[in-house]
């Protein structure tokens, strides 16, 4: 009984999948083809058709973990320390310091193996 209850979700999901892609592919292909109508009529159709197909996709198995997921991660994200704008300045500063240092290196670099083969060539 449970199998039966798991396949006919497994293809009725399925069948929502197939409907949301034929929605996504509609809109791009409705929007080339309706390139002549006024541009707002378009953006509201899409906008529609791309509404219908996020609720159409989390009403599967899939999109219903997908906003599990979602959630959890928007909880984890609660979580995180963010450096204080000190911190981020001294970061910065740091950054920008050792680039210069390296792009210095590798200028200095460059020119002395020039030098050395334009010695060599002639």
């Amino acid at each position: 009984m449970e199998e039966s209850i798991d396949k006919k979700s497994s293809m009725l999901d399925s069948v929502k999948w197939l409907v949301v892609m034929l929605l996504a592919t509609s809109a791009v292909i409705g929007n080339s083809y309706y390139a002549e109508q006024p541009l707002l009529y378009r953006v509201l159709v899409i906008t529609g058709l791309s509404l219908l197909s996020l609720w159409l996709a989390y009403t599967t198995t899939k999109g219903q973990l997908f906003g599990q997921m979602l959630k959890e991660a928007r909880f984890e994200a609660r979580k995180i320390v963010w450096p204080t704008r000190q911190e981020t300045f001294q970061t910065t500063l740091g950054v920008i310091v050792l680039v210069l240092v390296v792009a210095l290196f590798l200028w200095l670099l460059d020119t002395f193996l020039s030098w050395i083969i334009s010695g060599l060539v002639g």
